[in-house]
C-alpha cells in the first residue's frame, strides 16, 4: 500500500489532530480506567492474570512459555537456520502455518466425541477404539469457561448443533448437560436451508477415488489433441493429457494438472460413477457401463418416458442464461476477507451481485474440504458466481464441468489477475495473459461444459508500462465469455499508484458489445460516479468494501454517510454472529471467527468518519495522520495496534 503525501490541515479538521504519543497515551488512559471499574465490579473476564484457564493450551504455551521458550525457540531456529544454509533457499513469505489458532488439535486436549454431542453416545462409529471422550463430567471439567450467556444459533434457529462444546453452552444446557431445544423455532427453520453449495461426503468418495466421469470436458480436450493443419503447439499439453487411445474418460493422464492417475497398459479400469446433479448420488439409476471407450460393447441403458437430447446437443451460446447485471454494484472476490459472513453485511448494505473466494480447481477436483468451503453460497446471495484460478485447460475444463453439475451458481470467473507469485510462477493468474494458447483453450473449454455465463477477471497487464488488456479484451470476446472485469493496474504495480481509468475506458470500447466492469480505487459515490462515465457497463468494488462496507449504500443514495462508532461496533457484533453461524459456536469456530475478524480490522481502521474531515470525500490511497476520534470508541477504532483490534474484538 502507498502512502501519498498531503497538507494534514486539508486532510483533517485541526482540532482532531493529535501525536503518536499523545494518541496512545489517551487509549492506555483509557484503558486502565476502564479496568479499574471492571475490577471493582468483579467481573474477572477482563483480568488477564484469571484468563490463562480461560484460553486454549496453544494459547497458554504461547502467553506463559516466557523467555524459556523464545531461548529453545531461537536455538532450533538456528540450527534450522544452518541446515537451510548450504541449500539457499528463500523463506516463502506469508505462510506462517505454525500459528496454533489454525490447528484444531490443539484447541482442546481432550476433545469430546460427536456421537455424545448429537446426544446418540450408543450410536459411535468408531466403537470403543474412539479415542475421544464420551463422559460428559470430565469433558466440561476441562472446558474453557463460557463466553457468554446467549448463543446465537439457539437464539435464531432454536437449537444449537454443538451443544455442550459451545461456547455459549449455559444459555440452551438443561440438567445432565442436557440441550434444550425451542421446537417453535426449529419448526420455522425446517426444510429451509441456510447454505447451499456444500460438499456431500459421497461425491467427496468419489473425487478422492477418481471415479468420477467427465464426459463433456473429455470429448472437448480429445478434440483438442486431434493434429490440425495449422500446427497449432498450443494444443499439444492438452491432446497429451486426454486424447490417447485406450483411455477412459475418468482415469486419463491430466498432462499438466494434478491429482489424476494414469493406468498402466493391460490394467482394467474401475467403474465410474456419473456425476449427480447437485452432489448427490444417483439412486434411481445406476451407470452400468465400465467407462472404457470401447465401442464394441453394447450396454445400453432400460429407460422410461420420453428421451431427451440434452446430453448430445449442447446449448449454443445465444441459448445460455445471459448474465444481467449491467449497473449493478458488484462485491469483487476478496481471498480471506471476502469469506461468506463478510458477504452477508455486504449484501445488507445493498451489494447486488457477489462472488467466493478464489478457488484452485485442482484442490477442488481432489475433493479438498477447505476449498470447497469457498464455494458455499448463503440464501440471500440472489447473484451468485465463483472464481476459479488454473493453468491448464484440463483440470480447469474438468473443474467447471463438475460444479455446472453438483453446486448452485449463477456464473463462473476465471481469475487472470491475481498477482501472487505462488499463483504467478505455476503459470495462472496473471500469467495467463501472456499464454496466449492455454487462455484460449482455457475459455473455450470451460464455456463449452457450462450452462451459466463465463466471465474473466483481468489487470491490465504483467509489466507495469507495458499494458496488454486492449489486445486480450476482443480474444475474449471472440473465445465466448459473456462479460470481463478489468482491474486498472499491472501485477507489478500492485496498489503503488492509482487505478488507470483513462486506460479502462479505452477497454470498454474495444470490448463492445460484451460488457466490461471497471474496478480500482472506488471508496466514495463520487469515485463511482466518475467511474461510470467512463462507458463501462458497472463497477466492481473490493478494497473500498473491506474499508467501509456501508459504500453501497453510499453509492446507491447518493450520500456520505457520517456513520458513528456504536454503528459501526454494531456491524462488527452482527460480523460475529454471522461467523458464529457459519463456522460454529465451539471452540474452533470462535477461533475463526476471531481470527478473520482481525483480517478485516486491518482494513477497518484505515476509514475516517465523514464528521472529522475537512474536505470530502477520502481517498482510498490517503493515510491519516493521528487524530482523536468523538469518542473513545471511535479512536480505538482508528488505532493500526493489533493489541486495541484485540479489544475491539
Amino acid at each position: 500500500m502507498i502512502s501519498q503525501k498531503f497538507n494534514e490541515s486539508t486532510l483533517l479538521r485541526c482540532r482532531y489532530l493529535t501525536s503518536k504519543d499523545q494518541f496512545h497515551a489517551y487509549l492506555k488512559a483509557k484503558r486502565e480506567s476502564r479496568n479499574q471499574e471492571n475490577n471493582q465490579d468483579d467481573v474477572r473476564e477482563e483480568d488477564p492474570s484469571s484468563n490463562d484457564q480461560t484460553e486454549p493450551p496453544a494459547k497458554q504455551m504461547k502467553l506463559d512459555g516466557g523467555d524459556q521458550v523464545r531461548k529453545q525457540g531461537s536455538q532450533e531456529e538456528v540450527v534450522k537456520e544452518e541446515e537451510k544454509k548450504p541449500q539457499e533457499q528463500k523463506r516463502a513469505r506469508g505462510q506462517n502455518k505454525s500459528r496454533p489458532c489454525m490447528k484444531p488439535n490443539h484447541y482442546e486436549k481432550d476433545r469430546l466425541c460427536q456421537s455424545v454431542i448429537q446426544e446418540c453416545a450408543e450410536k459411535c462409529y468408531f466403537g470403543s477404539q474412539c479415542r475421544f471422550l464420551h463422559d460428559v463430567g470430565e469433558y466440561m471439567a476441562a472446558k474453557p469457561s463460557d463466553l457468554g450467556d446467549s448463543c446465537v444459533l439457539f437464539k435464531t434457529f432454536g437449537k444449537c448443533i454443538y451443544g455442550v462444546t459451545c461456547r455459549f453452552a449455559r444459555a440452551h444446557l438443561g440438567e445432565d448437560y442436557r440441550n434444550i431445544i425451542n421446537e417453535d423455532l426449529v419448526k420455522q427453520w425446517e426444510g429451509k436451508p441456510l447454505v447451499r453449495n456444500s460438499l456431500s461426503k459421497e461425491l467427496q468418495q468419489r473425487l478422492r477415488k477418481k471415479k468420477v466421469c467427465f464426459d463433456k470436458s473429455s470429448e472437448y480436450l480429445r478434440h483438442l489433441g486431434k493434429p490440425s493443419s495449422t500446427g497449432n503447439a498450443g494444443n499439444k499439453a492438452a491432446g497429451n493429457s486426454m486424447g490417447e487411445k485406450g483411455m477412459t474418460n475418468c482415469t486419463a493422464s491430466k498432462g499438466n494438472a494434478e491429482g489424476v492417475d494414469v493406468l498402466p497398459p493391460g490394467e482394467e479400469a474401475p467403474e465410474c460413477l456419473a456425476v449427480s446433479e447437485k452432489g448427490e448420488a444417483p439412486e434411481s439409476m445406476v451407470l452400468q457401463s465400465s467407462c472404457l471407450a470401447d465401442a464394441s460393447k453394447d450396454s445400453t441403458l432400460k429407460t422410461i418416458g420420453p428421451v431427451t437430447d440434452e446430453d448430445v446437443i449442447k446449448l449454443r451460446l445465444c441459448e445460455k442464461k445471459r448474465l444481467a447485471i449491467q449497473g449493478k454494484l458488484y462485491l469483487a472476490p476478496l481471498t480471506t476477507c471476502g469469506n461468506l459472513p463478510f458477504r452477508r453485511i455486504c449484501k445488507r448494505f445493498g451489494a447486488d451481485v457477489t462472488c467466493g473466494e478464489m478457488a484452485v480447481c485442482t484442490n477442488l477436483l481432489q475433493g479438498q474440504s477447505s476449498e470447497w468451503a469457498l464455494l458455499k453460497r448463503h440464501y440471500t446471495e440472489d447473484l451468485f458466481g465463483v472464481q476459479l484460478e488454473g493453468a491448464f485447460p484440463d483440470t480447469m475444463t474438468r473443474c467447471a464441468e463438475l460444479l455446472n453439475q453438483t453446486i448452485e451458481m449463477d456464473f463462473v470467473d476465471i481469475n487472470v489477475g491475481c498477482p501472487i507469485d505462488l499463483v504467478y510462477k505455476k503459470g495462472g493468474g496473471c500469467a495467463l495473459m501472456n499464454r496466449s494458447n492455454k487462455f484460449e483453450q482455457i475459455v473455450r473449454g470451460m464455456n463449452s461444459v457450462l450452462d451459466v455465463p463465463l466471465t474473466v477477471k483481468i489487470r491490465t497487464g504483467v509489466q507495469e508500462k507495458v499494458n496488454l488488456a486492449h489486445k486480450v479484451i476482443p480474444n475474449i470476446r471472440r473465445w465466448g465469455a459473456s462479460m470481463v472485469t478489468l482491474h486498472g493496474r499491472s501485477r507489478e504495480q500492485r496498489y503503488t499508484k492509482v487505478a488507470d481509468w483513462e486506460y479502462i475506458a479505452e477497454c470498454a470500447k474495444l470490448a463492445s458489445p460484451m460488457p466490461l466492469f471497471g474496478n480500482g480505487d472506488i471508496l466514495s459515490y463520487e469515485d463511482a460516479n466518475r467511474a461510470m462515465q467512463t462507458g463501462v457497463s458497472g463497477i466492481m468494488i473490493a478494497r473500498g468494501a473491506l474499508i467501509k462496507p456501508w459504500i453501497f449504500t453510499e453509492v446507491k443514495e447518493q450520500r456520505h454517510w457520517d456513520i458513528s462508532s456504536n454503528e459501526r461496533f454494531d456491524i462488527l457484533k452482527d460480523f460475529t454472529n454471522y461467523g458464529l453461524e457459519h463456522w460454529g459456536s465451539d471452540t474452533q469456530g470462535v477461533e475463526k471467527t476471531r481470527k478473520f475478524m482481525l483480517e478485516w480490522l486491518s482494513f477497518l481502521c484505515r476509514y475516517i468518519p465523514a464528521g472529522l474531515l475537512e474536505y470530502l470525500p477520502q481517498k482510498i490511497n490517503e493515510r491519516p495522520p493521528y487524530y482523536m476520534g468523538r469518542d473513545y470508541l471511535e479512536t480505538l477504532m482508528a488505532s493500526q495496534n493489533v493489541d486495541d483490534w484485540i479489544k475491539i474484538r
